[in-house]
C-alpha cells in the first residue's frame, strides 16, 4: 500500500531532489578541487591513489552500519546530519587552510571525513524516496535524478578548475558549506516527511541484530541473493571500461589533455541524455528487460572500444556507454525500492553500496596489473564479450524476470 500524499508528492521531491542537487554541487566542486590541487601540488600518481582510497575505503566499511542507520531513525534527519556533519568538517578544513596550515595529507584526511558522510546520507536518500514518490512514478524519478547527478558531474570539473584560476582552495570550501547549509535549511524547514514504520517503533534490537536481520533477509529472498550476486560479477567486470580508458586513449590516440577531456565529456552528456530517455520511456514493463537491454549495450560498446580504430568512432561509443548507465540504474534503484520491505530498504541499500564500491576497485586489482603486461584493448574485448554472456543470463534468469513484473498490475 503507497502511503505517498497524491496531492503533495510533486512538490516535496522537487524540494527534496532541488536541495540534495544543490548540496552534490558544492560537494563535487570540492572533490575535484581537492584532486587537482593534489596533482598539481605532487605530480604523483600514489598521491592520486592514496586520495582515492581515501575516498573510498571508508564509506565501504561503513555503508552496512548506515544501512542500520536509514532502517532504525528518521531518514531525513540522518541525511541532514550527514550533509551537517560534511560542511562542519568543511568549514574547519577552510578555517585551518586560511591560517596557512596547507597540507596534502589534510587532504587526505578530509576525502576521509567527506567518505564517511557519503557513506552515511547514500542509503538513507535510497530509501526514503519511496516515502516521497508513488511507486508508478518511482522510475521517472529516479531517471531525473540520474540526470541531475550527470549534469553535475559534468559540470563540476570544468566549474572547479575555473575557480582554482581566480579563487583559493578555502574559498572553494566555503560554497561548499553555503549549498549544505541550503540543503539543511530546505529539508529542516521546507519538508516534512512522516518517519517510516520501524523508526516510530521503540529499537527491541541491537545494531548487530539488525544488520544480522538484513543478510537473512538477503538469504530468504531469491531475487535479492541472486541480484547481488549478478552484480558481485558485472562491477568486476566494468572496472577496465570504467577506469583504464583513459590509459588506452594515452597509448593508443596519444596523450593529448583534449583527448581526456573528451571521453569524459562524452560519457557524461551521454549520462544525462540516458537519465531523460528512461525518465520518458519508462523502460519496458519488465524492469529485468530494461536492465538486459541497456547491459547488454554495454557489453557491445565495451567491446568496441576495444576494437575502434579512429578516435571520433570510439567518443561515440563512450557516449552511447553513458546513455546506457542510467537505463540500467534506474530500473535497478526502483527494483529495489518496490519489492523490498521498507523497513529492511536502508539495510539493503546499504549492503548494495557495499557491492558497488567494493567491486570495481577489486576488478582493478586483477586488471590493473595486467594492464603492465597486456593491451588495454584486449582486456576490454575480453570483458566486453564476459558482460553480453552475463547480460544473456540476466535476461534468461526465472526469479529476476518474475520479480522485474509491473508492480502496478500485481495490485491491481
Amino acid at each position: 500500500m503507497n502511503s505517498v500524499n497524491e496531492m503533495n508528492w510533486k512538490k516535496n521531491i522537487s524540494l527534496f531532489l532541488g536541495s540534495q542537487t544543490i548540496s552534490l554541487f558544492g560537494s563535487a566542486l570540492v572533490q575535484y578541487a581537492m584532486m587537482w590541487h593534489i596533482t598539481l601540488k605532487t605530480e604523483s600518481g600514489m598521491m592520486m591513489t592514496l586520495f582515492i582510497i581515501c575516498g573510498f575505503i571508508p564509506t565501504f566499511i561503513l555503508s552496512p552500519f548506515a544501512g542500520v542507520w536509514a532502517d532504525r531513525y528518521n531518514r531525513k534527519i540522518l541525511i541532514i546530519v550527514a550533509d551537517a556533519f560534511i560542511a562542519f568538517s568543511t568549514l574547519v578544513m577552510a578555517i585551518v587552510f586560511l591560517l596557512g596550515y596547507e597540507s596534502v595529507w589534510l587532504l587526505l584526511l578530509m576525502a576521509s571525513i567527506r567518505a564517511i558522510g557519503t557513506g552515511i546520507q547514500t542509503p538513507a536518500v535510497g530509501a526514503i524516496l519511496p516515502q516521497l514518490v508513488p511507486k508508478d512514478k518511482l522510475t521517472k524519478v529516479n531517471g531525473i535524478n540520474g540526470s541531475l547527478q550527470a549534469l553535475i558531474m559534468f559540470v563540476a570539473p570544468m566549474v572547479s578548475a575555473a575557480l582554482l584560476t581566480i579563487a583559493t582552495l578555502e574559498t572553494i570550501f566555503f560554497i561548499d558549506v553555503v549549498t549544505a547549509l541550503i540543503a539543511i535549511i530546505t529539508l529542516l524547514g521546507f519538508l516534512k516527511i512522516s518517519v517510516h514504520e520501524k523508526a516510530s517503533d521503540q529499537q527491541p534490537t541491537s545494531y548487530l541484530e539488525d544488520f544480522k536481520q538484513g543478510i537473512g533477509y538477503i538469504k530468504q529472498n531469491s531475487f535479492l541473493k541472486q541480484l547481488f550476486l549478478f552484480f558481485g560479477v558485472f562491477f568486476v567486470l566494468m572496472a577496465p571500461a570504467a577506469f583504464l580508458t583513459p590509459l588506452q586513449v594515452t597509448r593508443s590516440f596519444g596523450g593529448d589533455v583534449w583527448r581526456l577531456t573528451a571521453i569524459e565529456l562524452a560519457f557524461s552528456l551521454g549520462m544525462m541524455a540516458g537519465g531523460a530517455f528512461i525518465a520518458t520511456w519508462g523502460g519496458f514493463k519488465n524492469k529485468i528487460h530494461t536492465m538486459t537491454f541497456a547491459s547488454l549495450l554495454m557489453g557491445i560498446c565495451t567491446l568496441a572500444l576495444g576494437i575502434v580504430p579512429i578516435f571520433w568512432i570510439y567518443l561515440l561509443f563512450m557516449a552511447i556507454f553513458g546513455i546506457a548507465m542510467p537505463v540500467f540504474n534506474t530500473p535497478t534503484t526502483v527494483l529495489l525500492q518496490e519489492q523490498v520491505d521498507e523497513n529492511y530498504l536502508g539495510r539493503i541499500f546499504g549492503v548494495f553500496g557495499m557491492i558497488s564500491t567494493s567491486m570495481m576497485p577489486i576488478g582493478m586489482l586483477i586488471f590493473g596489473p595486467m594492464a603492465d603486461v597486456v593491451k588495454v584493448e584486449w582486456l576490454l574485448i575480453g570483458t566486453g564479450l564476459l558482460i553480453l554472456l552475463l547480460s544473456l543470463f540476466l535476461g534468461r534468469n526465472k526469479v529476476l524476470l518474475e520479480t522485474g513484473k509491473p508492480v502496478v498490475q500485481e495490485q491491481e
